[in-house]
């Protein structure tokens, strides 16, 4: 008997309805916690040097179970701790989030502004993935952050963190605002056995004899065995960049996943946590080769028993990680005697490559203060002046600029006319992305690779390098197919590809595009 029409439209209707359900059964899951790990100054060359010292349980679970990409970057120029953390909170550039560096010149007070004065995300400019998961969730996500450093956790935590905490340089305990919520756990954690009340008894050697006898550099034998403690007015600064800093970072973090309700429900939570591998103390690693070693090693440890805690709490297979670093390394020190080897040197102040430059500019214009101060490579213009006198602010610039590229030392000079207007290169986007208009200086020297920048406004001093600092960016969890890929990639997207998981919009000045074919 021949189908009636009625009949084979029923049959569509109940393939389609089934083909429906299929997809729904089928869906991904969205993670019941999103933990992001950044790993001050993580090196890709160290990372996997040091490999045959790692346990099962952090990078290796991580490389084995989970997506790499083994050449990340950052979309602008000399990113710092706290231009990293916005770059990854806020999945854009400092150009758009205003968080330009640690420290920029205040143009109010002409004084060095910190970024997260008082402890606040004030000055970021634009929402976080923090921000915008409390929006798309009514509130009702959890958002925690928790760094070593106060930069880090507040702008890793954002503007509507249900916490942010961080370490005090002077006391050692566990710190936060009166921006955020100070929880009575807090409390609880600070009168128990943590650093702080342990820090005159601290020593720290390495974890374990035998991986003396592994160097990935060459040292001489004394250097092979250390041990270091912690005291004097120094003590917490030089503990928070010490090996031993980690293990101190995942108890906190262990304690906060018992006293909140992180991850406990089908609301997606966010935790943003940050560790240390930098040099101690933030010396050369020629100077500390084996604390390095060692730092890696207990941070692998670390890195693993974090993963283990979360995942016992929240379930297996509910928990999405992603890794990667701030993309930058402490400068070498300014001391190195270059010359002995004949490698070209020399010092460029540019307090008075700022004298000269006014004087030249009186010279032409009628004497002033031209320029109000400096910070880093940066020179600030007294732009309020400069327009009472009916000048010419692009003509100032463009003559200070030839001025300057005068000046030995100098390899380049940019001011806010050429990174806003000149055609693009490369070069040119990166140095623009780290340029913020409300923050930056009107013209940033280029000060020539191994030559020594001084400030004596702000006392810096620093050897000039422009190395390039490979890192990784690993995602892990939530039955991510594990592939390992060397195509470079921008951790600017990591906050929309982050974004997608938890079905929620990315933050609102983001508009890099998210990472593909993860799940």
């Amino acid at each position: 008997m021949k189908p009636t029409p009625q009949y084979r439209l029923l049959c569509s209707l109940a393939l389609l309805v089934s083909l429906l359900g299929t997809e729904a059964q089928t869906a991904p899951e969205v993670p019941r916690l999103v933990v992001s790990v950044v790993v001050d100054q993580l090196r890709s060359d160290y990372l996997h040097a040091f490999m045959p010292l790692y346990g099962e349980e952090g990078f290796r679970r991580i490389m084995r179970e989970g997506r790499v990409y083994r050449h990340a970057e950052y979309p602008f120029a000399h990113p710092d701790r706290a231009s990293a953390m916005a770059c990854l909170a806020t999945g854009t550039t400092p150009y758009e989030n205003g968080i330009v560096g640690q420290r920029w010149l205040s143009r109010q007070t002409l004084q060095p502004q910190f970024c997260v004065g008082e402890g606040t995300p004030a000055l970021m400019a634009v929402s976080t993935l923090g921000d915008e998961l409390k929006l798309s969730t009514d509130g009702r996500a959890l958002v925690f952050s928790v760094a070593p450093d106060v930069d880090a956790a507040v702008l890793a935590g954002g503007h509507a963190a249900d916490g942010a905490f961080w370490m005090d340089n002077e006391s050692g305990q566990w710190s936060t605002s009166d921006y955020y919520t100070r929880p009575l756990w807090l409390a609880t954690y600070n009168r128990g056995d943590h650093a702080a009340e342990r820090i005159g008894k601290l020593s720290w050697t390495p974890v374990d004899n035998r991986f003396t006898d592994f160097s990935y550099f060459t040292v001489d034998e004394k250097k092979r065995f250390f041990q270091h403690r912690f005291r004097g007015d120094r003590n917490f600064r030089q503990f928070k960049a010490s090996g031993l800093v980690n293990e101190e970072v995942s108890d906190f973090v262990d304690f906060c996943m018992q006293n909140t309700q992180l991850g406990s429900d089908d609301v997606t939570d966010f935790l943003a946590v940050s560790y240390y591998a930098g040099n101690f103390d933030h010396q050369p690693v020629t100077d500390y080769p084996m604390e390095l070693q060692d730092t890696y090693v207990r941070l692998d440890d670390q890195i693993g028993r974090m993963m283990q805690r979360v995942e016992q709490k929240v379930g297996q297979g509910r928990v999405l990680f992603v890794l990667t670093s701030s993309g930058h390394c402490d400068p070498e020190r300014s001391d190195l005697d270059l010359k002995r080897y004949r490698i070209p040197t020399g010092e460029f102040n540019i307090t008075r490559a700022q004298g000269l430059l006014n004087m030249y500019l009186s010279a032409l214009y009628g004497q002033a203060q031209y320029i109000e101060g400096s910070i880093g490579n940066q020179l600030y213009f007294d732009i309020k002046g400069i327009e009472q006198r009916s000048l010419k602010f692009g003509e100032l610039l463009e003559r200070s600029s030839e001025f300057l590229m005068q000046l030995s030392g100098v390899r380049d000079v940019y001011s806010s006319a050429r990174l806003n207007q000149q055609a693009w290169t490369p070069a040119i986007s990166a140095l623009r992305n780290a340029y913020s208009p409300r923050h930056s200086g009107d013209i940033m020297v280029q000060v020539t690779p191994g030559w020594t920048l001084v400030n004596e406004q702000t006392g810096e001093k620093r050897l000039q390098r422009e190395s390039y600092v490979e890192f990784p960016l690993m995602f892990c969890g939530m039955n991510i197919e594990p592939r390992q890929l060397e195509e470079p990639v921008t951790v600017d997207r990591v906050a929309p590809t982050l974004a997608r998981y938890m079905r929620i919009r990315a933050p609102n000045a983001c508009s890099a595009a998210p990472l593909t074919n993860i799940q």
